[in-house]
């Protein structure tokens, strides 16, 4: 292992790097504990510090007790994650476990690690360059599970109906698969009237996309809203709400965010799609130490995927689930997401009642 430690702490930026030091000093031979560098892409969705951050770190702790965590979150920044990567790579971490800001824009940063013997496990998101492993969904199911769920709530408006597609930054390749999953579903069964790529996955942008949509459009004139994730939807169901559209459309969802679950209960949102955090994390998490301590990856892998350069890496690919307001009790309560407590408010106490979420 390399002896220098990790300074995280770009020049240009104030971003405080939370290190998880799980043991001190050298190890029993007399080398310096490993160092796995865990880079998130952004605060906007919640997952990634509240779900994604500690899983991951629990993992590590349980599979590497010496093993030392370097943190950081790019908040969104190309520029920053780049940095990040740097200071990894120039400080000497024994790998990096990435969720790329911008895939594309990261494979250079993604080339240099390489260079320098350094390991990137590409998480959740497929980064550009070579890549040692990836962890993640499959993305295309994901959009086939919105897909079918929203035609599914649309009924018999499908056919004359028309809807609303409000898809993820183009940048994130997960974004992309969406779409590619959602539009094999919903092409030639119903119109799409407006579709939208929204930045950074930022809830404010959809709010305005939609609040655009339903101005060309008419408020009585949406019967369905595919939304790639639950940020998007919260900030289209906001401007539906908004500008008095009733009764409110189905609208999709993804990652079974908690406020995502209540709006499901309240009937503002149809679906989201539940990506168990648990087994993504233990994935990556024992990836991160294999590939710090120059272990073959194979042995945590269940297949290849091929990278952008062509080459088939280990991969692990796990399996998305549809949650509608009949499957939050038997899916995200009996699998330990979140308790009845924690999704029945006082203020969705009769809503609660009707979903037998007692």
């Amino acid at each position: 292992m390399r002896h220098a430690a990790v300074a995280m702490a770009a020049a240009s930026t104030t971003l405080a790097v939370a290190s998880c030091d799980t043991g001190a000093g050298t190890t029993s031979d007399g080398k310096d504990p490993p160092r796995i560098g865990v880079l998130l892409p952004d605060a906007t969705t919640a997952r990634w510090e509240t779900q994604d951050r500690p899983l991951l770190e629990k993992r590590i702790k349980e599979l590497c007790d010496d093993c030392r965590v370097e943190h950081a979150n790019a908040r969104g920044d190309v520029a920053i994650q780049q940095e990040q990567m740097e200071s990894l790579i120039t400080e000497g971490a024994d790998a990096i476990l990435l969720v790329p800001v911008d895939a594309r824009a990261l494979a250079a940063s993604v080339r240099k690690a390489h260079a320098a013997g350094v390991p990137v496990v590409s998480y959740d998101r497929l980064a550009g360059g070579p890549i040692s492993g990836y962890v993640s969904f499959d993305g295309e199911e994901v959009g086939r599970l919105q897909g079918r769920a929203l035609l599914k709530a649309m009924g018999d408006k499908v056919r004359s109906g028309r809807i609303v597609m409000m898809n993820g930054d183009p940048s994130d390749p997960n974004a992309v698969s969406f779409k590619q999953g959602a539009l094999s579903v919903l092409n030639g069964k119903v119109k799409i009237a407006k579709a939208y790529d929204t930045l950074q996955w930022s809830t404010e942008a959809a709010n305005m996309n939609m609040s655009g949509a339903i101005s060309a459009l008419g408020a009585g004139h949406i019967d369905g809203v595919y939304a790639a994730n639950d940020g998007l939807a919260a900030g289209s169901i906001s401007a539906l709400k908004a500008n008095k559209v009733r009764p409110l459309p189905p609208v999709t969802g993804q990652d079974a965010e908690l406020a995502a679950v209540r709006r499901i209960v309240a009937g503002d949102q149809y679906m989201t799609v539940y990506k168990p955090f648990g087994p993504e994390a233990s994935a990556g998490g024992a990836m991160a130490v294999a590939a710090a301590r120059g272990a073959g990856l194979d042995q945590v892998a269940t297949g290849k995927v091929r990278t952008s350069e062509g080459t088939a890496v280990p991969a692990v690919r796990l399996t998305p689930v549809s949650v509608t307001v009949a499957d939050i009790k038997r899916v995200l309560v009996k699998d330990g997401m979140y308790t009845i407590r924690q999704i029945c408010t006082p203020q969705l106490a009769a809503a609660c009642a009707r979903a037998g979420l007692t």
